[in-house]
């Protein structure tokens, strides 16, 4: 093979591409000499910490700098914490999100959650100790209820839709509505009879929160908690899975390696992603603001009833 100047000329290009990604990567690392990833929470902070170890440390590895988790007292925290720039990853679930968004966080999402079958949905549910008189929303006039948190999609925004389309005003028709905080307080809230109800997400019969807890061996007053002490009296429709999101103004390089790292987890490191998921997921695919706009405007409608009562 002759080598001519115009080879050489060719080859110094490249190289000089090659330098200059180098020197991009080695920039945003000069400034983001560690990160900062936060999920809202759908369980306790022990739980929360112990779930997301193995993907903190997957994703330094990947990004190479070090990835610290935030365990976030509520919703507000995560949504407040990207729109301050102070969290720059965070797993949201639909409703949180469009929140973020919708009061100003400069945040894209680029990644969905997908079900164990390829799904990309789950409902809310209102969970009853199984045996109890109610069978239906109707059955629960007076009755205390648990939801979960003002921005769990599942667990107050979709269940005051779907109870509005009923005739259902929560705060007139039950005895007592309380937010629970999380996912798994609201469960465990039914358990102890704290509250008669509670809203809940679930994707099917084999994977819930409460199946979540069940796994997870979790007691109440010394009894295990069991899928099958409960039972549904409403099921919401599919609802959008959960998106990943990272702040818009980070550089591109570093954006695209972070979402490399997420879409490809389950080949680098599946006991991470195992960990992460209880093996009931597959890793995230790419997704746009667009598929949680109609989430938006869910938020707009659960504000609008919230004007109304005030």
């Amino acid at each position: 093979m002759s080598i001519t100047r115009r080879s050489l000329a060719g080859l110094a290009a490249v190289l000089a591409v090659a330098a200059a990604g180098s020197a991009q990567a080695q920039d945003w690392k000069s400034k983001y000499k560690e990160l900062v990833l936060a999920a809202v929470p759908d369980e306790n902070a022990s739980g929360m910490t112990e779930r997301y170890a193995g993907f903190v440390a997957y994703l330094s590895k990947q990004l190479g700098v070090p990835v610290k988790l935030r365990v976030a007292n509520d919703y507000a925290a995560v949504i407040e914490g990207q729109k301050a720039g102070n969290i720059h990853i965070a797993q949201y679930g639909p409703a949180s999100y469009a929140r973020a968004f919708m009061i100003g966080a400069k945040i894209e999402p680029f990644g969905m959650q997908v079900n164990a079958d390829g799904g990309k949905g789950y409902h809310a549910v209102l969970y009853v100790k199984a045996g109890a008189p109610y069978k239906k929303v109707e059955d629960l006039k007076g009755k205390n209820l648990c939801l979960v948190d003002p921005n769990s999609t599942s667990g107050n925004n979709v269940p005051r839709f779907a109870m509005d389309k009923m005739g259902i005003d929560p705060e007139k028709f039950f005895g007592k509505v309380v937010y629970a905080g999380s996912h798994e307080n609201a469960v465990i809230a039914v358990a102890q009879g704290t509250c008669d109800a509670a809203w809940n997400w679930w994707n099917d019969a084999d994977e819930s929160n409460l199946k979540r807890m069940e796994r997870k061996k979790m007691e109440v007053a010394g009894k295990p908690i069991m899928y099958s002490d409960f039972d549904i009296v409403f099921t919401s429709d599919k609802i959008v899975n959960s998106p990943i999101a990272y702040l818009s103004d980070l550089p591109a390089d570093l954006k695209k390696a972070i979402s490399d790292a997420c879409f490809n987890i389950g080949t680098n490191d599946p006991e991470a992603f195992k960990k992460l998921t209880d093996g009931k997921a597959q890793p995230w695919v790419p997704t746009s603001h667009k598929e949680y706009q109609p989430i938006v405007e869910l938020n707009e409608f659960v504000d609008k009833l919230k004007k109304k009562k005030s």
